[in-house]
């Protein structure tokens, strides 16, 4: 899921969101996959009401990545954009509350709270998935890494004979060396 076109019908096949429609929600997106770097690919993707304060307080719609690394936020104006991440290190929380009809997602950060507004189920189900998947995110990060493969031996002589090359040790050193691993 690189490509907006792919984000934007994530959030219609999961209804997680749809925006004003299809075309503006494509180029909301468009600026998500812009930014993704090259080891990065949304795990999952909504479209909401950004920093909802009210019904008639807000900054329309946006759209959401969550990456492995990091949450994105973007909106394409009429005249230029609006574009933000948060590093998924510098979440404190992420909280939900409903209303009658609304239900808002609190993205809680080391600076700033950003308040999503869509509909009341809607926020239920995106809320869901988003813990699920910095639980796992978070789990990954603390399973230890596995030992790195200890070098083979013509890794090893070709060290040495760079060595050798740059003058750093003598031919006397590199042959005991070579005697040592063969």
């Amino acid at each position: 899921m690189k490509s907006a076109q792919e984000m934007y019908q994530y959030c219609l096949d999961h209804n997680y969101g749809e925006g004003m429609n299809k075309k503006w929600g494509i180029k909301h997106f468009s600026l998500i996959e812009q930014a993704l770097g090259k080891d990065e690919e949304p795990i999952m993707c909504f479209i909401g009401i950004h920093n909802y304060v009210s019904m008639t307080q807000h900054d329309s719609n946006f759209a959401y990545a969550i990456t492995n690394k990091r949450i994105l936020m973007a909106q394409q104006k009429m005249i230029g954009q609006t574009f933000q991440t948060v590093d998924i290190d510098n979440l404190n929380d992420i909280t939900m509350t409903t209303g009658m009809m609304i239900g808002v997602i609190t993205i809680d950060t080391i600076k700033e709270k950003f308040n999503v507004a869509v509909n009341k189920r809607v926020a239920k189900s995106i809320n869901e998935a988003i813990h699920d998947i910095l639980f796992s995110i978070k789990r990954q990060k603390k399973t230890p890494i596995a030992s790195q493969p200890t070098s083979s031996v013509a890794d090893e002589l070709l060290k040495f004979k760079n060595l050798l090359d740059m003058g750093a040790i003598s031919q006397e050193d590199f042959d005991k060396k070579k005697k040592e691993l063969l």
